[in-house]
């Protein structure tokens, strides 16, 4: 793929992925060719930045798992409300992780 096009995806979209993984997917990107760019474009991403606001609002019922996919973790933190408030309080330091790295593995899927 043309690098000003891998470096526009990586400028807008940085934000959505953690750091280290910002030259893996520049790599990946220019490996592949432009039929792709289309479907990488219209990809939606989760902002952690909005998972952590909503983890801090209504984390104890798993509102936050549930926005990125994780179901199970969702019900778990519903049924024991986010498990007593210990886990809810953890949470707030892991969501914006793991939303980023449910981001990168929504790349992958379309990159592989």
């Amino acid at each position: 793929m043309d690098s000003q096009k891998t470096d526009l995806f990586i400028i807008s979209n940085s934000k959505y992925f953690e750091s280290h993984h910002l030259p893996q997917i520049r790599e990946q990107l220019l490996k592949l060719d432009n039929s792709k760019w289309g479907m990488i474009q219209t990809l939606q991403f989760q902002d952690p930045t909005t998972l952590l606001i909503v983890s801090l609002l209504v984390g104890t019922l798993g509102i936050d798992r549930f926005m990125i996919g994780d179901t199970g973790l969702g019900i778990g933190k519903l049924l024991t409300c986010g498990g007593f408030g210990i886990w809810a309080i953890v949470d707030l330091f892991l969501i914006m992780g793991a939303t980023k790295e449910k981001n990168m593995a929504k790349l992958q899927q379309v990159i592989y």
